[in-house]
């Protein structure tokens, strides 16, 4: 007797938040690839017809209304045949909001899901946006029972809030769990994925497939790597990484139960994933909000080098153009290394000095700056002189100011606001400087797949190997007023990351005065991040989305608050501290 089969088809697709129609056509062309397959179903990711995350937006009446009416329209087309659609949506019923997946089958919404367990931390905030559903049981699907958790429904956490949603499904007969899914890329994540996955496996002894979506949104990015398990927990599928991907994946039922054949691509780790997200997600941001292409201040050193890799990666060298905006204490070899990236790159790029206007602001300062002493004050000037002419261009040209300061910039203030801090988005900002060098490195080596720039060595050695420098003043270097970078890193990573106490820090043999000082710089640069540009997120905690600190903050890790304002809250008022232009 021949063992009964159901086909499952992955539509790993790369939605944008608020294009209704357009992820609708999206999901009308991915159920005619399934209908041509044979398949039996179609799955989307959650929330697939409004993008994902679509944050307050989904508040919103008329949007509410623009993806019920697509929804709908989506069901009147299946009723010529072919392969039922599971579907995210947001739903409104009896005066509630759901985050929901829909069952359209032949001509009709046949089912509606409701996610059950709302995540409320890190970049997530659904709690505030939906109503709890119900823990339902599995939909049916050409006879065959399908059960619907959706994406933190089997991210469980020992609460009376959460409902175990596998253990009700399989309860009452699902046969497969299918699980959509919006879950944003972390370093390390596929591993946290998969042992979650494995642990409900286990517990209900169900096959499951894990689909999620792929693309960047604003900071998030998503890496698709959707996969599928067999009830003895072997993989079944492994879709790709970064990529947007369809397949349709076979399913046998014999006396153990349904059981998936597929592909098992390959997927990509470490620093190579962490590339791959700053290449998709400044990709889908230029891309997303229609920026004709970027733009970005090319100083030899090695944060804007990264960045320019990247772009062309992203977008093609035709999409990049360099600026190398020099003053005199810019050296001949910051000149030298950054014509020799952009033309191992092969982006446009142009030489702008800037002592006219420099030497122009400070004339017209010499009255309110008379008797007062040069400082920081004439270095970070040369730092906006460049940030406003970066944005002339941009203004006159349309394409967007890519800025490069990375993330141990960012958590110390290393950088001038409204200098090279300017511009619209930064793909490296949740990237330490170890991690800079790491990653130049790596791209001298390798490219991932779809990248548009070429293979071999892009940025030259030299840039590498260079002590880095903000060159403001003579002879100066990133080391004057910082640790070195290796320490300085495992010291924010344990700040930041981990939110470790500084009496931890300094135990574990990091030296008091640096781990206090770098602690004061951490929190007195809160008022710069900000107002910082998005960038790509690839940390469990990047600034923004998962650390949101007061700005006007006064504790300190000694047990007291302060009671006067220190003098890093004095500095930031006009002459911050640690201020000055990199990258």
């Amino acid at each position: 007797m021949t063992e009964p089969t159901f086909k499952i088809t992955l539509a790993q697709l790369n939605p944008t938040v608020g294009d209704v129609a357009g992820n609708a056509a999206k999901a009308r062309a991915a159920r005619d690839r399934a209908k041509a397959d044979g398949a039996d179903l179609v799955v989307l990711p959650e929330l697939f017809v409004t993008g994902y995350p679509p944050e307050d937006l989904v508040l919103k009446p008329a949007f509410q209304a623009a993806c019920r009416a697509a929804i709908e329209q989506l069901a009147r087309e299946s009723a010529g045949g072919g392969p039922a659609m599971l579907i995210g949506t947001p739903w409104v019923e009896d005066g509630k909001l759901y985050n929901a997946c829909a069952l359209l089958d032949q001509g009709r919404i046949a089912a509606l899901r409701f996610k059950a367990n709302l995540p409320n931390y890190g970049v997530f905030d659904e709690k505030r946006l939906f109503a709890r559903g119900p823990a339902s049981g599995p939909v049916t699907v050409k006879g065959v029972r399908v059960g619907v958790p959706i994406c933190e429904d089997i991210w469980l956490e020992e609460s009376e809030e959460y409902e175990n949603v596998v253990e009700c499904l399989a309860e009452t007969g699902a046969e497969i769990l299918v699980v959509p899914n919006g879950s944003p890329y972390a370093r390390d994540k596929n591993d946290v994925r998969l042992s979650v996955a494995v642990a409900r496996v286990t517990e209900s002894g169900l096959p499951m497939v894990y689909l999620n979506q792929v693309g960047g949104q604003d900071e998030l990015v998503f890496d698709g790597a959707s996969f599928a398990l067999n009830a003895d927990l072997s993989v079944a599928a492994q879709l790709p990484a970064f990529d947007e991907s369809i397949v349709t994946l076979n399913w046998s039922r014999g006396a153990g139960g349904w059981r998936c054949t597929g592909p098992v691509a390959p997927l990509i780790e470490g620093d190579k994933a962490d590339y791959a997200a700053c290449v998709l997600g400044l990709r889908d941001y230029v891309r997303k909000n229609g920026f004709p292409g970027v733009l970005l201040g090319v100083s030899g050193g090695i944060d804007s080098a990264l960045c320019a890799a990247i772009a062309v990666d992203a977008l093609g060298a035709e999409r990049v153009r360099g600026v190398m905006l020099p003053f005199r204490f810019t050296a001949q070899v910051s000149l030298d290394d950054a014509a020799r990236l952009a033309k191992a790159l092969g982006f446009a790029y142009e030489v702008l000095p800037i002592a006219d206007a420099v030497n122009g602001f400070e004339k017209i300062l010499s009255k309110p700056f008379a008797g007062l002493p040069r400082d920081i004050t004439e270095e970070n000037l040369q730092a906006r002189t460049r940030g406003t002419l970066l944005m002339a261009i941009s203004n006159k040209t349309g394409a967007m100011v890519v800025t490069t300061g990375n993330k141990s910039e960012m958590s110390v203030g290393y950088a001038t606001i409204y200098g090279d801090m300017n511009g619209g988005f930064n793909p490296i900002k949740d990237i330490y400087k170890t991690e800079v060098f790491r990653l130049s490195s790596l791209r001298n080596q390798w490219k991932p797949d779809g990248a548009l720039g070429p293979a071999g060595e892009v940025i030259p050695v030299n840039i590498i190997t260079r002590p880095p420098t903000a060159e403001l003043r003579e002879n100066q270097t990133d080391q004057d007023s910082l640790p070195p970078y290796d320490i300085l890193d495992a010291i924010l990573e344990r700040l930041v990351e981990r939110e470790e106490p500084l009496a931890a820090i300094i135990a574990a043999g990091f030296p008091a005065e640096v781990v206090t000082r770098i602690d004061r710089l951490l929190n007195v640069a809160e008022y710069k991040r900000r107002q910082a540009a998005p960038g790509v997120k690839v940390t469990e905690k990047n600034f923004g989305r998962d650390r949101r600190y007061p700005i006007t903050n006064r504790f300190r890790d000694d047990g007291k608050a302060l009671t006067e304002p220190d003098d890093g809250l004095v500095a930031r008022a006009g002459r911050a501290s640690a201020e000055a232009f990199e990258g």
